[in-house]
Order: structure tokens, then sequence, then C-alpha cells
């Protein structure tokens, strides 16, 4: 009994231990739109040097990450490797431009417009 606890105890702790990195490991996030390629390398899963360049450099050229489908754009990175790293990935920083809005003009108040009925058809007589 001894000898098998003895046997067993280090492959427990090292369990135990391997857990606890990998719990510490998928705990820490990146913000895609953010971070460096060294962070975006380190953090995320699938995604080395060159992938990780690959997304700054996409970021840089279209603008910041709105959602995960949209950094499977990036060549190299597919679907998989984004559901990989959901769990991973923040994508503060990407909010959409506010619609620039028509001041209502003096006088008239604002809201929908009515709009003023068509005129009636012409018919050719011939």
């Amino acid at each position: 009994m001894k000898s098998t606890i003895r046997r067993v105890a280090p492959l427990l702790l090292a369990l135990l231990l391997a857990t606890a990195a990998t719990t510490a490991a998928s705990a820490e996030k990146v913000n895609i739109n953010t971070a460096d390629a060294a962070t975006i390398d380190r953090v995320m899963v699938n995604i080395g040097p060159g992938k990780a360049e690959a997304i700054v450099a996409y970021r840089k050229a279209n603008g910041p990450f709105r959602s995960a489908e949209q950094l499977a754009l990036v060549k190299g990175v597919g679907l998989k490797t984004v559901e990989k790293n959901l769990d991973r990935i923040v994508f503060t920083g990407a909010a959409a431009p506010a619609k620039a809005t028509k001041p209502a003009a003096a006088g008239k108040p604002a809201g929908k417009s009515v709009a003023k009925p068509a005129a009636p058809a012409r018919t050719a007589s011939r």
C-alpha cells in the first residue's frame, strides 16, 4: 500500500500543478484591438509570431476587430483557431462609428417628416 502511494503521489502532484498552470494561462485575456504581436502570440493558442504579426497588420489596415468572425478573415487564422481562443479574446475599442444625423431645421420639430403625396400620373391623349 505504501509503495502504491509513493508511486501515485508524484503523479497526482504533477497533475495538480499542470491543471493549475492551465487554469492560470486560460485566465489571461488579450485585447485583440490594442495588443502587440508578442502579447497575442503569448496568450492565444495556435497563434505564433507570424500569425500574430498578421493580426496586427490586418488591424492597422482595416481598423479594429468587431467580432470573432472578423478575426478569422486574417490570413492563416481560421474559425477553429478563433473558437479555441474565444475565452482569451476581448474586443474592446471596436465601437462602430456613430451615425451622423442632420440637425433639425429651425422652427421645425425633430422627428419623422411627412412625405408629400405623389402627383397624379399624366395620361397621354392622342
